[in-house]
Parts: C-alpha cells; sequence; structure tokens
C-alpha cells in the first residue's frame, strides 16, 4: 500500500503544476484580446436530445456536472479504498487529520459568515474558504524535494480526504434545491440493485458504469447536484478479499487517475479560473466577499487546523507522528488554505443562479487567498525542513 500511495501523491504533485499552468493561462487569456473567444468557448450550448428526454447546458456546466462526477466518483474509490485496507483503517491514523480537517473547515465557515452576515445571497458563499485542493498542495510540497517526510504527505492527504467528504455533505445539504420526487425515486431504486451487485459479487465494470450512468441523469434532473452520483456509485464498487481476487475498485481507480488528473481537473480550472482583472480596484479586493474568501483560506485554515490539532493532542485523544513537530504541521495548516479548484466548484454551486457574478467576481478571493497561502506555506516549510543541523560542540 505505500508503494500505492506514493504513485498517488507523485500523480497529484505533477497535476497541480499542470493545474498552476492552466489556471494562469485562463487569467491570461482573460485579460487580454482573447477574452470574447473564451467567453464563447465556455458559454458554448451543447444539447443532448433523446425523444423528449432534452439536456440542454453551456459547455462550463458539462465540464461542472458532467466530468467534475467523475472526479468525485474517483474521490469516492479512493475514500472507499483508504477506509478498507488503506492508511484511515487504523483509527490511530484518523484522529489527528480529522480533527485538523474539522477545525479547517468550520473556522474558515465562520470568518466568511463575519464578513458577510448582513447580506443573505452574499451568505450562499459561507462553504468557498472551507475546502482545500490537495492537487495543489501536494504540487507545492513536491517543490520541497525528499527532506518532505512520508507522514507529513499522509497528514495533508488524510486531511483533504476529510475535506472531500464535508464538501459531498455541504453540497447534498445546502447547494441542492428544486427537488424532483420522480427523479430522485429513480435514483432509490438504484441503490438496491447497486447494493445487490455488490453483495453477489458482480465484477464486470461495464454494469456499474451503465448503473452509474443512469443515477448521474437522474441525479441532473433531480435537484440534488449530479456531481454525488458519483460518490454514491463509488461507495458500491466491490474491492478485493484476496490478493488474487479481481478489484474494479482497484481497475477503476487504474483507469481513471490519469485522466482525472491530466485532462478533467485542468479543464476544469482553465473553464472556471478565467477572471478578468480589467476594472480592478482596490475597493474589489476588500469586497465582503473576497475579503471574507482570502481571511478564510489564509487565516481560517491556519488557525482552525492548529487549535483543533493541539486540542486534540492536548486532551491525549490523537497524537503527533513521531517525525512530525507543531513546525510541520503548521506548514501544512498553511497549504491547506490552498483552495483553488474546490473552492471554485462550490463558488459555482453558490453563485451561478444569483445573478450576483454580474457585478463581483468572487473568484478574485479565491485566487488571492490560494496563492498567499502557498506561498507562506512553501516558506514555512522550507525553513523548517531545510533548517541545517545543529553542529555538535566538543
Amino acid at each position: 500500500m505505500i508503494s500505492a500511495l506514493q504513485n498517488f501523491l507523485k500523480l497529484e504533485a505533477a497535476s497541480g503544476l499542470i493545474l498552476v499552468m492552466m489556471a494562469i493561462l485562463a487569467m491570461l487569456i482573460a485579460n487580454s484580446a482573447l477574452y470574447p473567444f473564451y467567453s464563447l468557448l465556455i458559454n458554448l450550448p451543447v444539447a443532448i436530445k433523446v425523444g423528449d428526454f432534452v439536456i440542454a447546458k453551456p459547455l462550463l456546466l458539462w465540464i461542472n456536472d458532467g466530468l467534475m462526477a467523475i472526479f468525485f466518483f474517483l474521490v469516492g474509490l479512493e475514500l472507499k479504498r483508504e477506509v478498507v485496507e488503506g492508511h484511515l483503517s487504523d483509527i490511530r491514523n484518523i484522529v489527528l487529520p480529522a480533527l485538523g480537517a474539522v477545525g479547517g473547515m468550520l473556522v474558515p465557515a465562520l470568518i466568511y459568515v463575519a464578513f458577510n452576515y448582513r447580506d443573505e445571497t452574499a451568505l450562499r458563499g459561507w462553504a468557498i474558504p472551507s475546502a482545500t485542493d490537495i492537487a495543489f498542495a501536494l504540487a507545492i510540497l513536491g517543490l520541497l524535494g525528499s527532506r518532505v517526510p512520508i507522514s507529513l504527505k499522509i497528514f495533508l492527504v488524510s486531511i483533504a480526504i476529510f475535506d472531500d467528504v464535508a464538501a459531498i455533505a455541504i453540497i447534498a445539504l445546502f447547494y441542492s434545491d428544486q427537488i424532483s420526487l420522480a427523479s430522485l425515486m429513480i435514483v432509490t431504486l438504484c441503490i438496491p440493485v447497486l447494493f445487490i451487485m455488490n453483495r453477489r459479487r458482480i465484477l464486470h465494470k461495464s454494469l456499474y458504469v451503465l448503473i452509474g450512468l443512469i443515477v448521474w441523469l437522474a441525479m441532473l434532473k433531480s435537484g440534488v447536484h449530479a456531481t454525488l452520483a458519483g460518490v454514491m456509485v463509488a461507495l458500491f464498487i466491490p474491492i478485493r478479499r484476496t490478493p488474487d481476487e479481481v478489484s474494479p475498485l482497484h481497475e477503476f481507480e487504474d483507469d481513471l487517475h490519469t485522466s482525472v488528473a491530466f485532462i478533467i481537473l485542468p479543464l476544469f480550472a482553465f473553464a472556471n479560473a478565467g477572471v478578468s482583472l480589467e476594472n480592478l480596484t482596490f475597493s474589489s479586493v476588500l469586497h465582503p466577499i473576497s475579503l471574507g474568501i482570502t481571511l478564510g483560506l489564509l487565516l481560517g485554515k491556519q488557525i482552525g487546523i492548529m487549535l483543533f490539532c493541539w486540542l486534540g493532542v492536548v486532551f491525549n485523544v490523537a497524537q503527533l507522528p513521531s517525525d512530525l513537530g507543531w513546525r510541520h504541521i503548521y506548514g501544512s495548516a498553511l497549504l491547506c488554505g490552498v483552495g483553488f479548484t474546490r473552492s471554485l466548484f462550490i463558488s459555482s454551486l453558490a453563485f451561478q443562479e444569483t445573478g450576483l457574478t454580474q457585478l463581483y467576481d468572487e473568484r478574485l478571493g479565491i485566487i488571492i487567498g490560494s496563492f498567499l497561502s502557498g506561498l507562506a506555506g512553501y516558506a514555512v516549510l522550507r525553513m523548517t525542513l531545510f533548517k541545517p543541523p545543529a553542529h555538535k560542540i566538543d
């Protein structure tokens, strides 16, 4: 399992570098004469029609609702694997990152609410600074080379896993509306089918893909966000019981990880990071939404993670890994403030139907907060990990 984790870390770090490049490219295009073409591309109408059944969305929403469902399917697979046979299968490894994740979601949300509690529309974005982009964070960590302890990477990944679980719950509870009971009934009927397939050890991946497509279409029409279909289906994918048994879960991970890391997430970053700075003023940076997101990511993440981890250790419900100190935890807490793609995704859910983005672009706070968090995290960990050894006095 260590080799599998190391492969995951390498892939996520490489993906993070691609994400940075695609985000920069989108920003450059959005602030050049090519912006009209960029806008035409992401708003290009795309429709699928079969009889009276129609799905018509701009390209941007096909990426956000369709391709990101595949991403969340992979998140669900990784979560199940980690719980069944990975790092999170041991309760002793769960408590510290779980506490850090809770603090790292709660405090940023409170900071955002403190700036926007008077604006009911703006309050829809309370979850934006609670997210962590693990690909970006690991890419920054990868710049520090081989001196980074594997336990620090595991701690960071574990927090991100709990973040993803919370994001799934938040999307289901707070960013789903106009519920269609007929569509939800189809989803409800698919669940026992998936359960029986899992219990009978049906290992044909194509059958799970077929049922998953039905669940996704029903979710899309139900008012519950379609990306949740990916997580739901993933939890029913069989995992091997013995080393010699075929494992659809591991096969799906192998099939999807590269395409998600190097195609789906970069496309998402390119489609969502095109922020125009043409009319940027100092007041734009100090807008309550932008300021709440920026400070939530930069201050809220580090305060929340450090505070909750410290409380866990003080009250003896968690313990630091033997090769890590509080400076390492602080550096990783700063890196968790890199929300980027996860924050962009939640902001698209929060504001896409409010009309607020016509007056103000909340992505500015995400970019500023993520950039400052990544820079600060890199600086702290570089000073910590590259500290020269003390000279022994004879």
